[in-house]
């Protein structure tokens, strides 16, 4: 018998409730799962490879068809995660990047490289024109950066940069408030911090070398630039930082090469529009506390995610607004679904991969645009040129000496 559709609540977090699978399929109706419309290749199988795999089929509308990687217990690893998460589901081990990017059963690409390999990676995958969801940084130098800008520009797929944070729930609600309802008003200044212990391991050890991550302040820190760049609402100007590898790595060496890698710094950023942005960094943290405060002319909000290993039980994410005049001020704890703010990155890469597949059905989005992606790595680089020189890095004298044609790489998204 057809059961009707109606307009009850369907709720994936019914449907993935494993109490209701002795039901045959015929009879979900309120468990009904969704069938998965898209396949995707995960191209690098390490830690984040991983959790874009886990959260492709969380979300249930695309499934992981292959994955590649030249790293054999990365792929191993890989594969046992994901037979043991998601029995009854195969997966294609392909043997080249060519073969990965190009297998015709496949609709996207999710690129998880190192750093330092991502232009290769996308030289080879724009061949294929399936829609491409690359990993952040998107490089590591800026003529690099520049290159797959010009590349995107007349892409005919999705090419998506996975700058995910701006989807944290505490920054999803900071949008609202003060980009979309104005509750600061005009956003004078922005401030962010981020506490944290120090880079974790990495094959190869690619993350302590500054030539394969593209510097502390890129690989890491490009995610909160885009949050700079996105509540400004501007085009930086210059750019002032200070910094060093105070604790961290000061000693390690791999294959006879020692780290240079900095894990702190101090980053001051001036926009066109007058907005001042500082980032203070600290990787030598017990604990992790991140930190944005948007102060305008008429209000100033703190959000924040904080993890102290402590039995206070205090709420990992805050959000306050505070107003003048006697306007409503208020304080919260934003948050996900349980099964979503698990799953990675607070839930930022499940809606990140939301997004991406609503980019791939024509849907609005406010997913980072290739030209997000370039200025995130324009202020990183502007930042570590900074340290190294110890002077101010003016953003247009940066670009002319690299090359980079600043009419080129204006975003038009």
């Amino acid at each position: 018998m057809e059961i009707k559709k109606g307009k009850e609540l369907k709720s994936k977090y019914i449907s993935r409730n494993s109490k209701f699978d002795y039901l045959p399929e015929h009879d979900r109706y309120l468990t009904a799962r969704a069938k998965p419309k898209y396949k995707f290749n995960v191209i690098g199988t390490g830690n984040i490879g991983q959790e874009h795999m886990k959260v492709t089929m969380l979300e249930e509308r695309g499934t992981i068809h292959g994955i590649y990687d030249t790293n054999t217990s990365s792929i191993e690893q890989a594969k046992q995660m994901f037979s043991t998460n998601f029995p009854g589901n195969s997966l294609v081990e392909y043997d080249s990047l060519e073969a990965a990017c190009n297998d015709p059963e496949v609709d996207g690409l999710i690129i998880c490289t190192p750093n330092y390999t991502h232009i290769d990676m996308v030289r080879e995958a724009v061949k294929s024109g399936k829609h491409i969801l690359l990993e952040k940084p998107m490089a590591t130098t800026l003529e690099d950066a520049f290159e797959i800008t010009r590349i995107a520009q007349n892409y005919t797929g999705i090419f998506q940069i996975g700058l995910q944070y701006r989807y944290k729930a505490i920054y999803v609600e900071a949008i609202h408030e003060a980009l979309e309802r104005k509750n600061v008003g005009d956003i004078k200044t922005i401030s962010i911090l981020e506490h944290r212990v120090p880079f974790l391991d990495k094959v190869n050890q690619w993350n302590k070398f500054a030539k394969y991550s593209g510097g502390t302040l890129v690989e890491k820190c490009c995610h909160y630039f885009d949050l700079f760049n996105l509540f400004a609402q501007s085009k930086p100007v210059h750019v002032h930082a200070t910094g060093s590898m105070a604790v961290n790595f000061t000693e390690f060496e791999y294959n006879n090469e020692k780290s240079d890698i900095i894990d702190n710094a101090f980053v001051t950023v001036s926009y066109e529009n007058g907005i001042q942005a500082s980032f203070n960094l600290c990787m030598f943290s017990p604990m992790f506390l991140e930190e944005m405060i948007l102060c305008g002319d008429e209000g100033r909000m703190k959000v924040s995610e904080q993890e102290d290993f402590l039995p206070n039980n205090l709420p990992r994410y805050q959000f306050e607004l505070m107003r003048s005049d006697g306007k409503p001020s208020k304080v919260s704890t934003p948050s996900y679904p349980e099964t979503i703010q698990q799953s990675g990155h607070g839930g930022a890469t499940f809606y990140e991969h939301a997004y991406f597949i609503d980019n791939i059905e024509g849907k609005q989005t406010s997913t980072a645009s290739v030209e997000e992606g370039f200025w995130s790595v324009a202020i990183g680089a502007a930042a570590e040129k900074s340290i190294r020189t110890g002077e101010v890095v003016y953003i247009e004298d940066l670009l002319k000496e690299h090359n980079v044609n600043l009419s080129k790489v204006v975003s038009h998204s």
